[in-house]
């Protein structure tokens, strides 16, 4: 099981990494101290590995969004990995001892929110990137739970202003931008390539063109 664990968590990087196990998502090693202490629940251990115990803790699945609103609060990302397949067809797949199969189904960040539980209803839910492209800046922002987007070409010295006019739940920015400092999540520098943006976006949409779609530098 550690085995499959640990290669989920190293998919989830620097999230928290829900790990279901029935009615249960658990958290291991340091996630679960982490967890433990900002949730106020108990830490456990669960065997071992590398001969010392493994620290865990855990949250009931019915309330999961009650726990999530808390760790997104205090500045986490969470990924959840969910069963994606049931402990009759494992067994069909490898035999009785077969592990059921996870897979990283979401990640839940500030600017990703969804749920009308974990939004607030009075204002807006921006995630917010800034982006640099033949000496120009332009932010792109979405509110993913109401379907408003935005990109705006935006001089240097205006950057704070228009942030702040965002008032954004999470700024997404590459890890070797200038504008480094204002980021709340560091992204690879290649996430940011605006050609592999314009064909993602050209496969997703089933077009040969973006001009239907406005102007973008």
């Amino acid at each position: 099981m550690m085995t499959q664990y640990l290669g989920l968590k190293a998919e989830a990087q620097d999230c928290l990494l829900f790990y279901r196990m029935g009615d249960f998502f658990e958290l291991f090693m340091d996630d679960a101290r982490i967890a433990a202490a900002v949730l106020d629940i108990a830490l456990t251990a669960r065997g071992e590995h590398e001969g010392k115990p493994i620290p865990m803790c855990g949250v009931p699945v019915h309330a999961a969004t009650a726990y999530l609103q808390r760790l997104i609060k205090a500045g986490h990302r969470v990924a959840i990995a969910e069963q994606v397949e049931s402990p009759a067809e494992a067994k069909a797949r490898g035999g009785s001892k077969a592990l059921v199969a996870r897979a990283i189904v979401r990640v839940v960040t500030a600017g990703t929110l969804t749920e009308e539980a974990l939004l607030d209803a009075r204002s807006d839910n921006w995630c917010v990137a800034i982006g640099e492209a033949g000496g120009s800046v332009a932010i792109a922002a979405a509110d993913v739970s109401t379907g408003r987007f935005e990109v705006i070409d935006v001089a240097d010295d205006a950057i704070g202003a228009e942030l702040a006019r965002l008032a954004a739940a999470e700024i997404v920015v590459a890890e070797t931008s200038g504008f480094a400092e204002a980021a709340t999540t560091l992204r690879p520098r290649s996430d940011f390539d605006s050609g592999a943006g314009e064909a993602r976006l050209k496969r997703i949409y089933g077009v040969a063109t973006l001009d239907g779609f406005g102007q973008f530098g």
